[in-house]
């Protein structure tokens, strides 16, 4: 499935910064760049670079003594989503597990797992499936924790999240991996581009390891799993911010699209259509 995808930002510079951005789509064998262009005006100090032995790719941009900076991506992206019929998903040990999954067991700066362990476990510790523990996860999450823009900052935590019962897509996210990693559920943080999200911004939702496979879950229900497309992954959003800014800036603009590209046929996946099957954004059986 093709899709365009675009961002522009606009930033007032108080004194000289470094800007570390998370705005590419991830390059791998589950989503192909077919074309992609990055335009910064004025010119500046520009490096790309990825971490080792991850996915996500960064920008490092220094403002110097510019006043104004303006970042603008677009590209065309091929995503390689694989369908898995719940029933067919087998459970797996840690034992079993592949080592890369192992971190997302733990608890890190905003999904405080160990917190709410008796939380998780009282509500969903019975469920034996797997996938249909997630699923519920992410129902209870729907059902139990208003959406309110503007309710939560960048200190807010899961356990901030479950106890104040509002917040965005981030805060849902949280507090999905949180639960998800208190059931011994590898869980990480997605950040993409969204089709259909309305309004058009970066969405934050979250994926799961089970069976081997990394399944895309969000709480929101604002955007359609088999939509996506991957920018960034973390233990949490720390790992996979849109934007690090060491210095002082004023963003004055941000604008972010992700359209259907011509000619692909298009069917969103609905509430009882997740119930028996799950999507993921990887190719290969294990990563």
């Amino acid at each position: 499935m093709k899709f365009h995808v675009s961002c522009r930002i606009e930033y007032d510079v108080a004194f000289p910064t470094t800007l570390i951005l998370n705005i590419h789509p991830q390059s791998n064998s589950a989503q192909t760049i077919v074309e992609e262009t990055l335009t910064i005006e004025p010119r500046v100090k520009v490096e790309e670079f990825s971490i080792d032995g991850a996915d996500n790719r960064f920008i490092r941009l220094e403002t110097g003594k510019r006043k104004q900076l303006t970042v603008a991506y677009k590209a065309t992206v091929d995503c390689n989503y694989r369908f898995h019929e719940a029933e067919e998903i087998d459970p797996e040990s840690i034992a079993e597990m592949d080592r890369s999954a192992i971190p997302y067991l733990f608890p890190s700066r905003y999904c405080q797992s160990d917190r709410l362990s008796r939380l998780a476990w009282d509500h969903f510790g019975s469920i034996e499936s797997p996938y249909e523990k997630v699923a519920t996860i992410t129902d209870w999450i729907y059902k139990n924790v208003e959406y309110v823009r503007g309710s939560t900052n960048s200190e807010t935590s899961a356990y901030d999240t479950v106890t104040q019962r509002t917040g965005v897509c981030r805060d849902f996210a949280h507090l999905g991996i949180s639960f998800c990693r208190a059931l011994n559920i590898p869980a990480r943080y997605f950040s993409g581009y969204a089709y259909q999200l309305q309004p058009p911004d970066f969405h934050a939702c979250f994926e799961a390891y089970i069976g081997g496979r990394w399944l895309i879950f969000d709480p929101t229900r604002l955007a359609h799993v088999n939509g996506l497309v991957r920018i960034g992954n973390g233990r949490d959003a720390a790992d996979a911010a849109v934007a690090s800014i060491f210095g002082q800036v004023n963003c004055r603009l941000m604008q972010v699209d992700c359209q259907l590209a011509p000619g692909q046929h298009y069917a969103p996946l609905g509430k009882k259509q997740l119930k028996k099957r799950g999507v993921s954004l990887d190719a290969a059986k294990a990563r």
